[in-house]
């Protein structure tokens, strides 16, 4: 089996959403009249979330059809609403295809830029950056940047400083790492972009955990990837289905979070990451290790790299990702993967096609930043525990039908409604002032998950009573019905 796959099959994905997906994405119309419409506006919903990408063909009226299990004139009927209505156009011969209406905007992408409301965050678990560390570190690096402004300014690996000032940290966590083994992005989710874009095609298998980082699943959907899940509890991995699921289902990729796992908070055992990789080695199958979480060790010493297991004589089929979102800040867009040197040689070659290389005001500020880490990080991780304190004493006085595993890292808790109403509780307490996700949206497939939420504990403690304040008021008061279109999850 060749190591790498060549660069020429990058963006070849499907555009036609099938009509079993798109069945799967729509509410049960029994009851509704008249259905089409009810259908139609779950589609539009979808569209204006990001949940159907823009310029992608509908399933013909007849696959659709049989899908839903309706009829082809409820079909066609909904199809000529989306066009009326500007949510899709057809084309002779092509079929119908999506569109977004003159004058509306992606309510997904709204949500992630902030909305202009007083509503306390609690989707995105992602602290900021200390003013005087900011401060502090412009001021280092104005005069760095004078000099780099007689150069062209393109790094299409990352600034040479930076590369090596990551390969060090590696090195230091206990994995010799080279500078050319370095990959410089613009976050980690850039980072897992790239590497689906050149290790992968529509079509192939991906293992991934369920529940999941929600931006990386939707990054797996819309490489039109099949992804194979397995579960993570409140005690971790189930390793024997894992290594079973490598072994039979033999797939291309696989992406785990086994760092203070995101949501669950749980970290994986040393002799379970050994296990994982012999599996991975014997089914041919590169390992995505995202590793954003691993600096943030709240009651355990911080875990050393996955891919150490495999310098001790594996095949090196690991592919880490970090980031500086989750330790520093998420407005400074600084990632990056360690790869095998020749993967990250082509992986930059993708690279140039899309971005050139990022921005070198942005890195030489990662540079100060990881130069000065000790005097942000440890501050942060005890802040971290305070406000993880505060928020469980806060449920603790007014959820107390609800669980929860303590986390010994991260950034959240992964809390057990006990019934499943996430969804509707979602809503209400947006009412009443509190933005957070359903665990729903943390899911490989829909209908689960619907009795968890995650909590961040990254607001100040004051801020996370107050929080947790609103959603009792807000439970208390009664759910309703939660609405039968998923919602968008610009979750961080």
């Amino acid at each position: 089996m060749n190591a790498f796959l060549p660069v020429d099959r990058v963006g070849r994905a499907d555009r036609t959403l099938g009509s079993r997906q798109l069945a799967a994405m729509l509410p049960d119309t029994a009851g509704m009249r008249p259905a089409y419409r009810h259908l139609a506006q779950a589609i539009s919903t979808l569209i204006l979330d990001g949940r159907i990408a823009l310029h992608v063909r509908l399933p013909a009226e007849r696959e659709l059809a049989a899908a839903l299990d309706t009829s082809r004139t409820t079909v066609t009927a909904v199809y000529d609403l989306l066009r009326e209505s500007g949510y899709a156009h057809s084309r002779q011969g092509s079929g119908t295809w999506t569109a977004l209406p003159e004058g509306r905007t992606l309510s997904g992408i709204t949500r992630l830029l902030g909305p202009q409301d007083t509503a306390i965050d609690l989707a995105r678990a992602s602290p900021g950056l200390p003013h005087q560390a900011l401060v502090d570190a412009l001021v280092h690096i104005t005069p760095q940047l004078a000099e780099q402004a007689h150069t062209p300014g393109y790094h299409p690996y990352g600034l040479p400083d930076l590369r090596a000032a990551i390969a060090e940290r590696y090195t230091r966590r206990g994995l010799a790492t080279l500078a050319e083994q370095i990959l410089v992005t613009s976050g980690a989710q850039h980072a897992l972009t790239l590497v689906l874009g050149l290790l992968s095609s529509p079509g192939d298998r991906v293992m991934v955990e369920n529940p999941s980082y929600p931006n990386a699943l939707e990054a797996l959907r819309r490489a039109r990837l099949r992804t194979v899940s397995v579960p993570v509890t409140d005690t971790g991995w189930d390793i024997e289905i894992t290594e079973s699921t490598l072994r039979q289902v033999v797939p291309q990729l696989a992406y785990l979070i086994p760092d203070f796992h995101n949501p669950t908070g749980c970290l994986m055992p040393e002799h379970e990451r050994a296990r994982v990789l012999r599996a991975a080695e014997r089914s041919g199958t590169w390992l995505v290790i995202d590793e954003t979480l691993a600096d943030l060790a709240l009651d355990v010493p911080p875990p050393p790299p996955f891919a150490s297991h495999a310098a001790k004589g594996g095949t090196g089929r690991v592919i880490s990702i970090g980031s500086m979102s989750k330790t520093h800040w998420g407005g400074l867009r600084i990632g990056w993967l360690r790869a095998p040197a020749r993967l990250v040689t082509e992986l930059a070659g993708q690279r140039v096609a899309t971005d050139m290389g990022g921005s070198v005001v942005d890195q030489l500020l990662a540079l100060a930043l990881l130069d000065r880490a000790d005097g942000i990080l440890l501050p942060r991780l005890d802040q971290l525990r305070l406000q993880r304190a505060a928020l469980v004493a806060a449920l603790t006085e007014h959820m107390p039908q609800w669980s929860w595993q303590l986390p010994p890292g991260g950034l959240s808790l992964w809390v057990d409604l006990g019934e499943p109403v996430a969804s509707a509780l979602s809503e209400r307490a947006l009412d009443n002032g509190v933005r957070i996700e359903s665990g729903a949206c943390f899911a490989t497939d829909p209908g689960i998950f619907e009795q968890r939420m995650r909590i961040p504990y990254t607001t100040p403690a004051d801020t996370l009573r107050e929080a947790v304040h609103r959603m009792a008021t807000a439970l208390a008061a009664g759910l309703p019905a939660a609405s039968t279109a998923r919602r968008p999850h610009w979750v961080a």
